[in-house]
């Protein structure tokens, strides 16, 4: 089987002022050390491995004191040249918001402002022709009806049931245009059903995968980049015709991040694959 790999164009932030200062995620705990350095240098990694891969990384300039502005995926949703800025539901990523709105504005996105709690492409990702939205820990279920008349897709609730997975892009990722990988006990058994019917070819993960958030992973069509410990999943995916490109982002993990949380899609034109 052929895979089609699609150049993309990602935004990302670097991690110079991470750190884990407060608790918003079961994943999260304060007083446990992280290494600032050594999560710039996993950065940086997987920065490269998508320039590597002929990908455009266009990066958004860090702000003092807001520790989680590396995982830029909240920071927005992007499709057909339109940007919808995001409401975070906590008060620590707040100020987040308007410096990710500023560069789209910049970088010449028309722009929506959210109606309703709403994290970006943390809850909001294109799987061909339908947005998979997410909801349940953070993005509102009021906000997906607003997305779906900002960029006229049909939006398919996904309801997230645990709170390690509280992002829909810890627990599914969308491998291409017909193909997705998730995680079945992180949704409501409706969803699940839903999941099954929309997409009867899944990949499966295993729990102990995402635990190590193996389902936080970015994917050209061809080419799958997800944390190095989730070498289950990887098997299952190079069994798929997958090319699959592991990498360590442990201390940003430590935050509940992996590549997908670090990297916005950026879609100009018509979306396709």
């Amino acid at each position: 089987m052929t895979m089609d790999a699609t150049r993309q164009r990602f935004l990302m932030c670097r991690p110079t002022y991470f750190a884990v200062d407060y608790a918003i995620n079961p994943w999260m705990d304060p007083t446990a050390p992280v290494d600032a350095d050594l999560a710039i240098r996993q950065w940086e990694q997987l920065r490269q491995v998508y320039r590597d891969l002929g990908h455009t990384v266009e990066e958004i300039a860090p702000v003092p004191g807001l520790p989680d502005m590396v995982f830029a995926a909240n920071g927005g949703t992007v499709i057909d040249d339109k940007a919808m800025a995001v409401q975070f539901r906590d008060p620590q990523r707040a100020d987040e918001a308007p410096a990710y709105r500023a560069w789209f504005e910049a970088a010449g996105f028309e722009m929506y402002d959210p109606k309703h709690v709403n994290e970006g492409e943390g809850d909001i990702l294109l799987a061909g022709e339908l947005l998979l939205a997410g909801t349940g820990f953070r993005t509102a279920h009021a906000s997906h009806a607003q997305l779906q008349e900002v960029f006229g897709y049909p939006v398919i609730t996904m309801q997230l049931v645990d709170p390690r997975f509280y992002h829909l892009d810890t627990a599914l990722t969308v491998l291409d245009e017909r193909t997705v990988a998730y995680l079945p006990e992180a949704f409501t058994p409706g969803s699940q059903a839903v999941l099954r019917r929309l997409f009867p070819d899944a990949v499966h993960a295993t729990m102990a995968d995402a635990e190590v958030l193996g389902l936080n992973a970015v994917s050209d069509g061809r080419h799958v980049v997800l944390p190095a410990q989730a070498t289950d999943l990887a098997a299952k995916l190079r069994d798929r015709g997958y090319e699959t490109i592991g990498v360590d982002l442990s201390e940003l993990l430590k935050a509940g991040g992996g590549p997908k949380c670090c990297t916005l899609r950026l879609r100009q034109g018509k979306a396709s694959k």
